[in-house]
């Protein structure tokens, strides 16, 4: 079977840049493409170049159209609003769309499962083979405890995170619910400050820490009287992401149409 073809959109920013890394480094594939928003000054530059590789003889393009054309999967951490426009572009090209972006909104994810109906859209709130098992303990812990064991997500990144929670601590706190067979955003508790009583029982709590350079830490509390359990993963390079979202995408290869998630890749799906 030859190389399957990658592109890479956002190709010049930093998880943009470990991509091309990644997807040079791995067997199997190859990178045939990335594309920057129109102005950036990265355009026209050679990709491996930017990436710290030696020149790969493609120039970076604003033509995501083309891209998808081009190209057998396309691997996607920029924006939401930017992400539902290369959904509906995998969508119409019938390209697999690898999605590692967070913060989208409940209204953004209805576009991007409707391209699941002609592409292969493979989303991961986070892309690290690790995170994903991570979830998967916090559903089993959650299902074998009751509602005695409070459930709290903390998590921490860089300075420069604008989403929060982070879209992998929502993924295991509904990880969480799921275990508890409760519905995720009636026990979600996003916030608190000044004099919010008592904790509700039942509750899933979540708080956030921003500072310094961390790629990613999440910890899952389940802390009940006179014992708590703490599972913990921390992301120590974005290489891990670009890892996990290279493997996604080579096993996406020979999928039909629809929506799938790391759990699919991993096997671990119900």
């Amino acid at each position: 079977m030859s190389d399957m073809k990658i592109g890479i959109v956002g190709c010049g920013g930093r998880m943009g840049r470990m991509l091309v890394k990644q997807v040079t480094g791995t067997a199997g594939c190859v990178v045939c493409g990335g594309t920057e928003p129109a102005g950036s000054p990265f355009l026209g530059q050679d990709i491996g170049t930017l990436a710290g590789l030696d020149p790969l003889n493609i120039p970076i393009t604003d033509d995501t159209a083309a891209l998808f054309d081009a190209v057998d999967a396309v691997v996607d951490f920029t924006s939401p609003a930017a992400t539902v426009a290369h959904s509906k572009l995998a969508a119409n090209a019938g390209k697999i769309h690898i999605i590692g972006t967070t913060g989208i909104s409940n209204e953004e994810q209805v576009t991007i499962q409707d391209a699941g109906s002609t592409g292969v859209i493979l989303q991961g709130a986070n892309m690290s083979l690790g995170v994903n098992l991570l979830a998967q303990l916090t559903k089993k812990i959650a299902a074998i405890l009751d509602d005695d064991f409070d459930i709290e997500v903390l998590e921490m990144h860089h300075h420069n995170k604008v989403d929060a929670p982070s879209g992998t601590a929502l993924l295991l706190g509904k990880a969480a619910a799921a275990g508890r067979e409760v519905d995720h955003d009636s026990v979600a508790d996003r916030g608190r400050d000044g004099i919010t009583g008592a904790r509700k029982k039942g509750d899933i709590g979540y708080a956030v820490l921003r500072g310094g350079n961390v790629v990613g830490d999440h910890t899952v509390y389940f802390a009940a009287e006179n014992e708590i359990i703490e599972i913990t993963h921390r992301a120590g390079d974005r290489a891990v992401f670009a890892r996990g979202a290279v493997r996604a995408a080579l096993w996406a290869r020979d999928k039909t149409a629809g929506n799938y998630d790391m759990m699919d890749v991993l096997g671990l799906g119900d």
